[in-house]
């Protein structure tokens, strides 16, 4: 009589499901287009094939258990990714790279090797529960989770960026958008003053990352704030009204950006001539090429958010002022979030996705920019097993986004977690809101 095998632990289970999906993320590129690099900024995608895994290997071997190496040369080389800062492009050349057979079998076996080690450290009750950070073990396990389910957004948009003809094409969704755009679409609503936390406390019984402890309170003034995302129809008003060729709505740094790259519009975004000669705009989706869609939320570099929100005489809000609107959403219940589609949905599509205050769809369809810079809360303290993880963009240069898009795991829409990235990077699936104070 054969009997199903036994449960893996919570967290094990957790893990073999974040390799599922990034597994069927590489599974959509046709495999002769695998050493493509979509983003300049980024590695080759052959890399993190080998990375996802290196990284789970480096980060378990002597902490978690032992893991002989088997090939050091290759921990090596798959160990570390790029931060999409300006300059300094990689230029390796797809021959620079081991071939796919030699990586994905190192990916295998580093793989197979993790899972017998954390299969004994099972049996053995050495595991620990799947909600306390403070125990070794479990912290460990939700980093490699979380460490995975991040790059698979990353891959995401990096895969975004490849043409039609390089992916399957048996995984293409309908364009769920109105026709034109709506004004009701354009409202903002108020905040009354009040207090919000940024962070959480450190002696808590739950998985963060370095930068969600040392929590902070903050008092914030009253504030209005954009009910819903600003919407590609409102951004292109914006470039419409020649927002791109003035420089009173850039900073200095941005509108030097903004030339020397030659950006006249959001980076999936294209202009094309309509049937009678009108310029006509289309959006590159994961599967497609579409009408640009008017009620979607407009997914642009911190950059071109700041410029529109200056020409809007608005401003972005900052992160307090952001989770001080946020207050009472139900953020992990419904949006478009957890991999539940491959592009945004209209931004008023979850209005069961509602602040205390009327702010809609805070978590999910889109990361949401802000205007603080990514820095250190109160009592800081880099992880010991990966001090670089925030202390590395501590650097002035990276700004706090907030919220999820529809490729953001669940786990990560927790009010406490702080994703950032540079100005200029125009690929992520971030947009923004504006806000009006007194």
């Amino acid at each position: 009589m054969n009997r199903d095998p036994a449960p893996h632990h919570p967290l094990v289970q957790r893990l073999i499901d974040a390799r599922d999906v990034t597994d069927q993320l590489f599974a959509i590129v046709k495999p002769e287009f695998l050493y493509e690099r979509p983003i300049r900024e980024r590695h080759r995608i052959v890399f993190y094939i080998g990375h996802l895994e290196a990284f789970d290997r480096n980060l378990f071997d002597q902490r978690l258990c032992d893991l002989p190496a088997f090939d050091s040369d290759l921990d090596q080389l798959f160990a570390f990714g790029i931060d999409p800062v300006d300059g300094g492009f990689p230029t390796d050349q797809p021959h620079d790279w081991p071939s796919l057979d030699t990586v994905r079998g190192y990916a295998l076996r580093a793989r197979e090797q993790i899972d017998r080690e954390l299969d004994a450290l099972a049996d053995a009750a050495r595991l620990g529960n799947d909600a306390t950070q403070t125990d070794a073990s479990a912290q460990l396990l939700n980093v490699a989770i979380e460490h995975r389910l991040m790059h698979a957004e990353t891959l995401a948009y990096m895969l975004h960026q490849l043409p039609v003809a390089q992916k399957v094409e048996n995984l293409r969704e309908p364009v769920t958008s109105r026709d034109a755009p709506r004004d009701s679409l354009t409202s903002m609503v108020s905040v009354p003053a009040g207090a919000t936390v940024l962070g959480m406390p450190r002696d808590g019984a739950h998985f963060g990352w370095d930068n969600e402890f040392g929590e902070l309170r903050v008092e914030v003034p009253a504030f209005e704030i954009d009910r819903h995302m600003v919407t590609n129809g409102a951004y292109l008003a914006f470039i419409d009204a020649g927002g791109y060729s003035e420089p009173k709505w850039w900073s200095k740094e941005d509108w030097a950006w903004k030339q020397a790259e030659s950006i006249e519009h959001p980076a999936c975004w294209s202009r094309t001539n309509g049937a009678h000669g009108e310029p006509a705009w289309t959006l590159r989706t994961m599967f497609d090429e579409v009408p640009l869609p008017p009620d979607w939320p407009a997914y642009v570099s911190h950059a071109e958010a700041s410029a529109y929100a200056r020409w809007a005489g608005k401003a972005l809000p900052s992160e307090a002022q952001w989770q001080r609107a946020a207050h009472g959403a139900p953020h992990a219940l419904t949006g478009n979030f957890d991999f539940r589609h491959w592009d945004p949905t209209p931004v008023d599509a979850h209005p069961e996705n509602v602040s205390a205050f009327g702010v809609e769809g805070q978590f999910g369809n889109g990361w949401e920019w802000t205007s603080t810079v990514f820095d250190a809360l109160p009592e800081f303290e880099a992880f010991s097993f990966y001090p670089g993880y925030s202390a590395n963009f501590f650097d002035g240069q990276h700004y706090v986004i907030k919220g999820g898009s529809s490729r953001t795991a669940r786990c990560m829409l927790r009010p406490a977690f702080r994703n950032w990235f540079q100005p200029h990077y125009q690929y992520v699936y971030a947009g923004f809101r504006c806000v009006k104070t007194a």
